[in-house]
This record gives structure tokens, C-alpha cells and sequence, in this order.
């Protein structure tokens, strides 16, 4: 089975998404360790909590650079959450620069009547990218399960795989360019929508050993 490095930072449900991966048919590996990360087939950074934190812990535990040498080097890469939102230049949560790797910001929601803040629970997908390996052997539109109260703008449309609309909001729920894939929702919370999602990452990791 493949091996996917589950990248630890204190700021993920790490058992939440290694038992989505398993489910898929992949070994989770939840690492550190720069090292381990460049041996994996594939690495998955998920993240919950705060924009500023999450960076600062990424850093210091120096794993900055093994994230975007995986990325650079074409392994098959998956940001869930903030996961997605830290691959971003910046946030309105917070003062610390994040990553950089997709050019653009993380914006909060803004409040007008009749939405909540944060943004929870199940919402529909409009799908963008229709042919990303993210939604394949999924229906048109699924629902997933959202947490959220900041959402990333990239300045390049074309990345955009997937948008949500809460209240009159129109925002980016997952990216795909590439190798690169991040969504903002959770699919380990996602039911069967999130398992093949997570599947299908799974397939790219497992295409690309056989390339």
C-alpha cells in the first residue's frame, strides 16, 4: 500500500484523517521528520485552528522547506483545511507570512444577515475544475462538511477546482493545479463523498509510483 506522510505540527485531527486514509487503502505515516516526508509516496498536511500558530509551529519544527520540495519535486501533495489555507502569502487571522506556494490571501467571511460565522456544517459544491482527480466517480455538486471562518482568494482563477456559496459569498472550497491539491472542507467528516475524495488522492499516489 502506498505510504502517506501525514504531516505533524500540532494543529490536525491526525486520527480522524490516518483512518480516512486507511479506509482508502493507504499506510498513513503522521511524521515530522523532514526525512520521512521525502521517502513517502505522497504527504497530506492537514490543519485545524489558527493561521498565525500554524505557521509558527510549522518553522520551528523546520518543515517548511520538505512541504515545498514535495511540492516542487511532483509527489502527489493534499492541504485539508488549513492545511489549504497556510500554502497562501498571508491571512486576515493573523501577521505571519505564510508559505507563499500559491500566490493570494485568506479572507474572512463577511457578516450580513441570516449567515452564520464560522461557516459549519454541510454545503454543495459547485465543481470548477470538473476533471480534477479530486471529483472523480462523485455526482455533480456533492455535499461536504465544512468549519470555517477565513477562505483563501488566489489571484490566479485557473487553480480554483471547486467553489461554495454561503449567503450571498461566493468563495474557493478547494484548489488543484498540478500536483497540488487542497480543499477547505473536511473530508474526513465528509462521509462517503469525503472517502472517495481521499480515495482518489490515494489513485494519484499510487499512479504516480507506477509511472
Amino acid at each position: 500500500m502506498p505510504v502517506i506522510a501525514v504531516v505533524d505540527y500540532d494543529m490536525g485531527n491526525l486520527h480522524s484523517v490516518c483512518k480516512g486514509l486507511e479506509k482508502a487503502g493507504a499506510t498513513p505515516k503522521i511524521t515530522d521528520s523532514a526525512k520521512e516526508i521525502s521517502l513517502a509516496d505522497g504527504v497530506l498536511l492537514p490543519g485545524v485552528g489558527a493561521f498565525d500558530p500554524a505557521v509558527q509551529h510549522l518553522r520551528e519544527r523546520g518543515l517548511e522547506k520538505p512541504i515545498k520540495d514535495t511540492i516542487a519535486s511532483g509527489k502527489p501533495f493534499l492541504g485539508i483545511c488549513l492545511g489549504l489555507q497556510i500554502l497562501f502569502e498571508s491571512s486576515a487571522e493573523g501577521t505571519q507570512p505564510g508559505l507563499g506556494i500559491i500566490r493570494g490571501k485568506v479572507r474572512r467571511f463577511h457578516h450580513e444577515p441570516g449567515i452564520t460565522i464560522p461557516h459549519m456544517g454541510w454545503n454543495q459544491l459547485e465543481l470548477t475544475q470538473p476533471k480534477s482527480i479530486l471529483w472523480e466517480h462523485l455526482p455533480a455538486n456533492p455535499w461536504v462538511y465544512f468549519v470555517h471562518s477565513y477562505f483563501v482568494d488566489p489571484i490566479d482563477p485557473q487553480v480554483k477546482a471547486a467553489t461554495v456559496t454561503h449567503g450571498t459569498q461566493t468563495i474557493t472550497a478547494a484548489i488543484s493545479h498540478e500536483n497540488l491539491m487542497a480543499v477547505q472542507f473536511h473530508p474526513e467528516k465528509s462521509s462517503n463523498i469525503g472517502l472517495q475524495i481521499l480515495s482518489n488522492f490515494v489513485s494519484q499516489v499510487r499512479e504516480q509510483i507506477a509511472a
